[in-house]
């Protein structure tokens, strides 16, 4: 069986969501970075024992948070000492915008990933791209890298499109099985 972690920050709780429903398809534990850009007590060795890492941060003026980026410059230790080599990653992100600029994002978790020596996973799923497509399909933003979810800035974490935090599930999901297929 793998160990899979899902290491996100949320500014407001709609990342949270989002990393709740990625969680589920990945049957992975929930590993919150803090408002101050910190992991809890013992997280770095949670970290250090998965298989699989999937991260998570909402797209803010183009990029992660700072609090994630903080938690991307404290990972210089674990790779230092390689300790994420060959782990599976994912990751995924939110803004209040359809597009928001969230490839910068994951282009940032992907190259995170990379830099550790790890695997990315795609998204793995057609765009729903049609004229009959509607915010309630799987990938209605059209991602590719990892999963993408949009939520207006005056709504409540509740509002999130359903496509998006399925689309996240899915992703968790298949995140997860290609981990247990390179465990073997």
């Amino acid at each position: 069986m793998t160990k899979t972690i899902v290491v996100y920050h949320s500014g407001y709780g709609h990342t949270q969501r989002l990393a709740q429903f990625v969680a589920e398809g990945a049957n992975a534990e929930l590993l919150a970075i803090d408002a101050e850009g910190n992991l809890p007590e013992g997280g770095w060795d949670k970290l250090a024992a998965a298989d699989a890492i999937i991260f998570g941060a909402p797209t803010y003026m183009g990029g992660p948070s700072w609090q994630f980026k903080k938690f991307a410059d404290a990972s210089s230790k674990a790779w230092f000492t390689r300790q994420w080599s060959d782990k599976v990653f994912g990751g995924f992100t939110n803004s209040a915008s359809f597009n928001g600029d969230k490839q910068n994002t994951l282009v940032a978790l992907q190259t995170l990933a990379s830099q550790h020596g790890g695997i990315w996973v795609s998204l793995g799923l057609l765009p729903s791209n049609s004229k009959a497509a509607t915010r309630q399909d799987l990938n209605s933003l059209g991602g590719s890298i990892g999963a993408l979810a949009q939520s207006p800035s005056d709504a409540s974490v509740d509002e999130i499109p359903q496509g998006d935090l399925d689309t996240g599930k899915s992703y968790g999901a298949r995140v997860a099985a290609i981990a247990a297929k390179l465990k073997g």
